[in-house]
Parts: C-alpha cells; structure tokens; sequence
C-alpha cells in the first residue's frame, strides 16, 4: 500500500515530471517500501538510482547519508545558503539533455514545472520570452531563434524546461539540447 507522498515545494508534481514513480522496491537509505521510488537524477559516489524513496529526499536523510545532491547548477539571483540547499538535498531534480540547471528569483528557489515544448510554452510568454534572448544571445539571427522556438518539443530536443518563482510568479525557462 502507497503512502501519500511528502510535499516538495520547489517541484510540486514530482509524479507528473516522472521525477517520482510507483513502485514495489525497498528504499535503500530507510529500508522501507513505500510504493514509490525516486527516479530523477543525483550526483553521489555510490549508485542509487531508483533505489531511494521521496521521504528520504524530502528530508534530506538520503543527502546526508550518501552525500547526494539532486539539482544542477544553480542560477538567479542572491539566495540564503539554507535555500539552495533546501533545492539541492531535499528535492527532487529533473533529468535534462545537458547538466540541468534550477533557477532562482526573489531571494527563494523557484518551482520547477516540468519539461516544456513549444506548444506549451504558448501560455507562458515571459517563459518564451527568456528563451528568445537566451537564444539570440548566442549570435542566432531571429529567423533562426524563431525557428529554434517553434521547435522545442516536451518529450524531445530541444527541450525548455520551465519554472515558476514562488515569490512574484513569474515563468522562467531555459532549454537545452545535444
């Protein structure tokens, strides 16, 4: 029987990013089979893919024990040490085609919202916005970026990667590709 999962403020549906998935297998830092595994990438010395459970992410047991880290770099603006480790052991990451980053706004970590095409972009044009001056930014002609955007796709690449400030609520995305 499947416990309710444990709240993640900076990755709300953990479930729906896939960063989170049932299953039968016994967490290897509790020993407790809670009908869910952990899915998304860590960085640790030892192998630990689906082999922790999202309570022992949450509250950071998983991290300290296996000195683990879930996020990729960090980007934003200044934020208290505490929060960027909040996101970094105690929080579900995302995988990405490169090193995945998390942003920061308003002094907190923002909430990631999931992968993101150019379909669903549509309902976020500040997100979209940020992609066009990220892309542009690499010396691309408009033709070219508006060609990249119309493009990026949720379940291929590019990819955008979208989140929300928990703060102002502002979209922020970024986007990557091999």
């Amino acid at each position: 029987m499947s416990e309710e999962l444990p709240g993640f403020p900076y990755h709300p549906d953990p479930l729906a990013t896939g960063a989170v998935v049932a299953s039968g297998a016994t967490c290897l830092c509790c020993g407790r089979a809670r009908g869910f595994s952990y899915a998304g990438p860590m960085y640790a010395v030892e192998e630990l893919s689906d082999r922790l459970c999202p309570w022992c992410v949450a509250d950071g047991s998983a991290a300290a024990r296996y000195d683990a880290h879930f996020i990729g770099d960090p980007v934003g603006d200044d934020v208290p040490l505490e929060v960027v480790m909040a996101v970094d052991a105690c929080t579900p990451g995302f995988s990405s085609w490169q090193d995945p980053r998390w942003f920061f706004h308003c002094g907190d970590g923002a909430a990631f919202m999931g992968a993101v095409g150019a379909a669903e972009l549509a309902a976020f044009p500040d997100a979209r916005e940020e992609l066009r001056g990220e892309a542009g930014a690499w010396g691309w002609s408009a033709e070219v970026v508006e060609s990249w955007l119309g493009a990026l796709g949720k379940d291929g690449q590019p990819t955008g990667y979208l989140f929300t400030c928990r703060t102002c609520g502002r979209y922020m995305a970024y986007a990557d590709f091999t």
